[in-house]
Formats: C-alpha cells, sequence, structure tokens
C-alpha cells in the first residue's frame, strides 16, 4: 500500500494514471500533478481536446455533457481497477470532478484506512 509520498510512488501512480487515459481517449494528460496526504490520493489533470469532442460540442452541447459523465464513470471504474490490481491498493472511493470546457480534471483516490 502507498502510503509514502515519494517521487517514485507518483511516478507509479502518474503512470497507471496516463494508461488508462491512453486506453479510452487515445491520448494521454498534457498536465499530471500527483499528490499523496496520508490516505488520499490526489490526482490534478489537464486533458487533451479530442476532435470528435470538440465537434459533439458544436452540434449537440447536451449530448457531450452526458457523453462525458459517462466517460468519467468509465475512467473511474478503470483507474480504480488498475490501482487495485497492479499496485493492490485497499480503495474506499474513487472520486472525480471533470470540467469539459477547460478540460481540466481532479481525481481523489481514498483508501481504506
Amino acid at each position: 500500500m502507498i502510503q509514502i509520498d515519494t517521487s517514485q510512488n507518483k511516478k507509479v501512480l502518474a503512470h497507471i494514471y496516463n494508461e488508462v487515459s491512453k486506453e479510452l481517449f487515445g491520448s494521454g494528460t498534457t498536465l499530471l500533478k500527483v499528490s499523496i496526504d496520508q490516505n488520499i490520493i490526489t490526482f490534478q489533470a489537464k486533458h487533451r481536446r479530442s476532435p470528435r469532442s470538440a465537434a459533439l460540442e458544436g452540434e449537440d452541447p447536451g449530448l457531450k455533457l452526458e457523453v462525458d459523465f459517462k466517460l468519467s464513470l468509465l475512467y473511474k471504474r478503470k483507474l480504480k481497477e488498475k490501482l487495485e490490481q497492479e499496485l493492490n491498493l485497499p480503495i474506499e472511493a474513487v472520486l472525480r470532478d471533470y470540467d469539459g470546457a477547460t478540460q481540466r480534471a481532479f481525481t481523489n483516490i481514498v483508501l481504506v484506512n
């Protein structure tokens, strides 16, 4: 379990986060910061805007919001699975907020105490 805030732990976590991003969106992040504070891991990310997302936003903004929401749920599930499988982390919750207008996401991983 990750409890120590080290650069090596942060690199591994960032790599896993970007793997999920590439798997779902075809590209990694343009900015990613990982912080560890006791039993909470926080990812601050800026994602790349996909051309399909921009096209959908112009054509049907409501549908784009719905797609963003569904993708965020999928992202949380896949990230949780990878962190549990690869790092054997005991995860209590994955909390994620994504802003489509700025492509920024904040993801908090709450570990079981």
